[in-house]
């Protein structure tokens, strides 16, 4: 079956020239991996040909799961590819981070149909990073290129809205000079000013704060817990079906059934290694829980995490403790450890706002939308400030 292209026009095309021509592809494995990665950068597991393709292949992310790929790709004169973007083709809001569920009910409520809509993300993956991956070099302006390619392909679909999850601050302010809606929300993310070790991190927070976070980590040593960090080829199968184990129990408790199968994780294991750091606690000759994270050029990003039983402050010493250890060791700049949980602010984990934009089809439905986020970014960011007051840092160390 030929590719469906669209001739995407916008108001910056490169030089002037005609309109460009973007591929939509219905699978990761229609585009070299080594020309999508130049493209995508060494920085950002998620975005990697590897990371995706794991997706697709292990069934996570695919046509039977509501996740149809309609990436976009931009080639040169040569052939060779200069942009492209993880999109996909959705019939629910499942595994994005950024509630949309409100929105579907309304728009449905009053004859609307909401659902299918486009979505630029990476899937189950609230991390930002690039969605508009334009390779080093090439012009800027392609940007704006995929951006008006999504619109266009969303007005071919007859599909209801675009939704771009977790872009850089730089990206959600084009996709708002091209008309998309500007949505704000925020996470907790450590910052590593340079610390030699956990103790000189310690030394930069409250001495009441300071005291709860290493009484918390001898608790876990006093349950006879013995912690684990292990990364690239030190991770076994053994490794990774303990921990399957525990992402399955958690994920069934939460949302009902897991997003990922094993098979996601196998070949996680077998594509990228060097990028998972698995922290596995271990009980009497027993993995009883464990943290899952994938490494950045800078960012050590937190991802999923079970126990076989509640061990007191497990989840903090895997999930967070143990990250700032390893991103200290490394010498990374940030560690990001999900979505939600305000409770991480005690633990050095402080509000940063993450991004994401939309353009919605439907004139009158658009504008009620725009009303609500005007309201929305003005919320998030008192709560951010409110939240912020609370840092565990001395105050002359706050900053």
């Amino acid at each position: 079956m030929p590719q469906p292209v669209i001739r995407a026009i916008c108001s910056a095309m490169p030089d002037g020239r005609e309109p460009t021509t973007i591929k939509v592809l219905r699978s990761i494995h229609d585009v070299p991996a080594d020309q999508w990665d130049r493209c995508a950068g060494p920085g950002d597991p998620f975005t990697s040909h590897a990371f995706l393709t794991a997706l697709e292949d292990s069934g996570s992310a695919s046509e039977q799961s509501g996740w149809l790929a309609q990436h976009l790709t931009v080639d040169d004169e040569a052939g060779a590819l200069v942009a492209c973007a993880p999109l996909y083709l959705k019939d629910h809001s499942y595994g994005e981070y950024v509630f949309d569920w409100g929105w579907a009910d309304a728009y449905e409520r009053a004859g609307g149909r909401y659902y299918p809509k486009l979505q630029a993300a990476v899937p189950f993956t609230p991390a930002t990073g690039r969605r508009l991956l334009v390779r080093p070099g090439a012009h800027a302006e392609l940007g704006d290129v995929l951006i008006a390619g999504m619109i266009q392909l969303a007005k071919r679909l007859d599909v209801s809205s675009v939704h771009v999850t977790y872009p850089t601050h730089e990206e959600w302010e084009r996709m708002a000079a091209a008309g998309m809606l500007q949505r704000l929300g925020q996470q907790y993310h450590w910052e590593n000013k340079g610390y030699d070790s956990f103790d000189e991190f310690l030394g930069e927070l409250q001495s009441r704060k300071r005291k709860v976070l290493r009484r918390e980590r001898r608790a876990v040593l006093d349950q006879g817990i013995v912690m684990h960090t292990l990364n690239g080829d030190d991770i076994k199968p053994r490794h990774w079906e303990a921990f399957y184990q525990f992402y399955r129990d958690t994920s069934d408790r939460k949302w009902g059934h897991a997003y990922l199968n094993r098979e996601f994780f196998h070949r996680l294991h077998d594509s990228m290694p060097e990028r998972v750091v698995l922290v596995l606690a271990e009980a009497d000759g027993e993995w009883v829980g464990g943290a899952l994270n994938l490494l950045g050029a800078d960012t050590l990003y937190g991802r999923y995490w079970g126990c076989a039983e509640p061990y007191k402050f497990l989840h903090f010493e895997a999930c967070y403790y143990r990250a700032i250890d390893f991103a200290i060791e490394r010498s990374l700049k940030w560690v990001e450890a999900g979505a939600q949980g305000p409770h991480k602010i005690q633990r050095g984990y402080l509000p940063r706002q993450t991004y994401s934009a939309h353009w919605i089809a439907d004139p009158a439905f658009e504008s009620a939308v725009s009303r609500f986020l005007d309201e929305e970014r003005d919320s998030v960011r008192y709560e951010m400030g409110a939240r912020g007051r609370h840092s565990p840092f001395r105050k002359d160390d706050a900053g």
